[in-house]
């Protein structure tokens, strides 16, 4: 994106708030404008002072209108300006925190596909940098760039008007700035894209880094890890020095141009009047506009500067802002309320790559009170089936229902309320326990929480925690254990209450007797509600009405637990793999036996 389009998309954020926007623009209008009227005033007092003879009456009253005209744009200029200065501020920092808000909401609803391909550590980088440039722009903007850019139509229009011979100095001041700057702004570009480039990369490093420290701390890693960040500090500043050169060397020529051209307007200006060309007024008049237009050059070089450096920053920011979620509500999307959990998979095929396809053709009806269990190695398709599920994404071809309605025809919002999911890894917020069991219900009473977390098997834990339920669990739940962080996700999705629930391997980070108990409780809480178990350990899913075996995207066997091993089929060779025995009499008993006794089957 353009460096000049992306600034004024910057400006464009402040639609919400044009009237303040649009006042602040016009008072900037009328300061750039009085600002001019002091040295004009000046040179007139000068030349009202230098045109009276000695003995001569001296004009009190002229001197006295122009004294007045001067002190009144004087105070003007200081109460318009701390005005403007005042709500400036006020506006770019209500809108630093509302695009900031809005940033954080929209990356929220980017699909988990994004997430998984982008870092973390990048996207809260450009969330507080972008922000913090978008700030500063604004603020800028109407503080002085505005004023300054006006400047420049107003000053030389009338410096050519009084004395269009002094103008010129002006004019080709204007020019040598212009052309230095362009030339300084082509030469820096690239380098400043790679200077942001690099702090992108030392932001992911460095939370990379901060979220594994354990592994830093088990592989001896310190001294690794903090060389390689200094690396990257060290690539980071190789591009940086040379901006930082470039517009230092701007600088140096800015303030030596300050004394050229006022020197050059003494010069010029005392030539004219010896040929009477110039009054004394219009010289002293001349050097106030020279000061001021240096001020002025001053402000558009940092300004360029600034735009240049924040570019990257805000080419990232609107890059993730107009990120498209690939899930979202269609214009016709219903509420459907609370929903009674019979769900159809008719036909459903996905395929991540568009090559090879993580479900195939997936046809299953799960009714309320049933409990159906994706089994299989792993990468075979499980988990990938029940996100479609709660629309992580959509399928390519097929459609899934429940209660006769497709999903995609729902408000995600009101989907997923239905929907309760236990997963894999307990993910935790840094928050008390109680926060993070009222997460899929906000309002739930203090009973309601004890009593979820009592039939998820988490009491024990929770009532020798010094705090309770006001104990904090850490970033990711860190303070507490596996098996910990598993009870409460097992009893947030209690607490929810979702006519459909998806258990991941909910039980994979408990010991056997908390397990056991684990499963009677959940067995209890599964009547009446339409149950997904994910599982490896098919220990779990003895219980299940239904067991899919899948492999490559397919469901390959289906049936009971009893069934799928007296078929003795993927399913009871998976199972003779985990040692758990067939029923008896049955083939895949048989050959459980025979390979016990170093036999073929």
């Amino acid at each position: 994106m353009n460096v000049f389009r992306l600034y004024a998309r910057a400006l464009a954020l402040l639609a919400r708030v044009k009237v303040l926007a649009w006042t602040l623009v016009v008072a900037n209008l009328a300061l750039a404008a009085a600002q001019f009227a002091e040295p004009v005033l000046f040179g007139r007092v000068v030349d009202t002072l230098s045109g009276t003879a000695v003995g001569a009456a001296f004009p009190w009253v002229t001197l006295g209108v122009l004294l007045a005209a001067w002190a009144a744009f004087g105070l003007f200029n200081i109460g318009c300006g701390t005005l403007t200065a005042l709500y400036a501020d006020r506006l770019a920092h209500q809108q630093r925190q509302a695009v900031l808000t809005d940033y954080f909401e929209h990356v929220l609803e980017l699909p988990l596909a994004y997430h998984g391909a982008t870092h973390s550590g990048r996207l809260m980088k450009v969330m507080l940098q972008g922000t913090d440039a978008l700030w500063g722009l604004w603020l800028a903007f109407f503080r002085d760039n505005l004023a300054a850019f006006v400047s420049f139509f107003v000053l030389l229009p009338l410096a050519l008007v009084l004395n269009w011979r002094l103008a010129l100095l002006l004019l080709v001041l204007c020019v040598v700035f212009a052309v230095l700057t362009a030339f300084v702004m082509r030469k820096t570009e690239t380098l400043q894209r790679l200077v942001e480039s690099n702090y992108s990369e030392l932001a992911e490093r460095a939370s990379d880094t901060l979220g594994n420290v354990a592994l830093v701390h088990s592989f001896a890693r310190v001294e690794a890890e903090v060389t390689g960040l200094k690396t990257v500090v060290d690539r980071l500043l190789a591009a940086q020095i040379p901006v930082l050169s470039w517009w230092a060397a701007v600088a140096v020529l800015t303030r030596a141009s300050t004394t050229l051209t006022m020197l050059s307007i003494v010069l010029l200006g005392t030539w004219l009047h010896i040929r009477g060309l110039a009054s004394v007024g219009e010289i002293v008049t001349f050097m106030g506009f020279a000061t001021m237009l240096i001020a002025r050059l001053q402000d558009a070089v940092w300004f360029v500067n600034r735009v240049f450096a924040e570019a990257p920053r805000l080419s990232e920011f609107f890059e993730v802002f107009d990120a498209v979620p690939a899930i979202a509500d269609r214009p016709d999307a219903v509420d459907p309320g609370r929903l009674v959990g019979t769900v159809e998979f008719d036909a459903v095929s996905f395929s991540y790559d568009g090559k090879r396809p993580a479900v195939e053709n997936l046809t299953v009806t799960a009714r309320p009170g049933e409990t159906i269990a994706f089994v299989g190695t792993t990468g075979a398709g499980k988990t990938t089936a029940l996100a479609l599920l709660h629309r992580a994404f959509d399928p390519q071809s097929g459609a899934i229902r429940i209660d006769g309605i497709d999903i995609r025809a729902m408000k995600l919002s009101a989907l997923r309320r239905n929907i309760g999911v236990v997963f894999q890894e307990g993910l935790m917020f840094n928050r008390s326990i109680a926060e993070n069991l009222r997460i899929g219900k906000p309002d739930a009473t203090d009973e309601e929480v004890r009593l979820a977390a009592e039939r998820a098997q988490a009491m024990d834990f929770i009532a020798r925690t010094p705090d309770g339920f006001d104990a904090r669990v850490g970033e990711r739940g860190r303070s507490l254990s596996g098996g910990e962080r598993q009870r409460l996700s097992i009893a947030r999705a209690l607490l929810k209450e979702p006519p459909i629930l998806i258990l991941d391997e909910p039980t994979s980070a408990l010991d056997a007797k908390t397990e056991t108990r684990l499963m009677a409780a959940l067995d209890e809480v599964m009547k009446g509600r339409t149950t997904f178990v994910i599982a490896h350990r098919l220990a779990t899913v003895r219980r299940a009405d239904r067991i899919l075996m899948f492999e490559h995207g397919r469901v390959v066997e289906q049936g009971s637990f009893d069934e799928l091993m007296t078929k003795g089929g993927r399913f009871a060779e998976l199972a003779r793999d985990q040692f758990i025995a067939a029923p008896p009499g049955t083939a895949a008993e048989a050959d459980a036996a025979a390979a016990a006794a170093g036999h073929p089957g």
